[in-house]
């Protein structure tokens, strides 16, 4: 499953997001879950894993009863600010006040489809960010370099 793309979506007065179709399309709940799962993104923005997926990657983190001192900090950080978001019939989440209010969303968002994830933010600064990036080209290039730089680390 790819989310991809972006759509600017409204966040109602009940705080609820309608998950654009074409993403919803793609969840199949007995492989995704029910939810999504709000959660500070290392971006800086909201993040929506589908509740099954965020499942697993926790687990790949381990357990923290005999944790490393980053990973206990990590888990208290990220899961005490999140929170299960389910999908109601219409396609909608509700989305906490608190999480609103810190990644200052409200009205307008823009909703983006990002491999595996979706992250919200709002559509002026998206469009910020969009005319800072660099070109296709140079996007392309600096990701090579990264995942050639990871290659070396893991053989290491």
């Amino acid at each position: 499953m790819l989310f991809l793309g972006e759509f600017e979506h409204t966040i109602d007065t009940k705080n609820r997001l309608a998950i654009p179709a074409e993403l919803r399309d793609v969840l199949d709940e007995a492989t995704h879950g029910s939810a999504f799962v709000a959660a500070p993104g290392s971006n800086g923005t909201l993040w929506l894993w589908p509740e099954r997926t965020f499942a697993e990657l926790a687990s790949k983190l381990g357990g923290t009863l005999l944790g490393e001192e980053e990973l206990v900090a990590f888990d208290q950080a990220i899961f005490s600010q999140s929170a299960r978001c389910t999908i109601d019939s219409a396609g909608r989440v509700r989305l906490p006040e608190r999480l609103l209010g810190k990644f200052g969303l409200s009205g307008s968002v823009m909703v983006l489809g990002v491999r595996d994830h979706l992250e919200l933010v709002p559509p002026d600064a998206w469009r910020e960010k969009q005319a800072a990036l660099p070109s296709d080209g140079d996007v392309w290039r600096r990701a090579r370099a990264a995942l050639a730089e990871r290659s070396k680390r893991e053989d290491r």
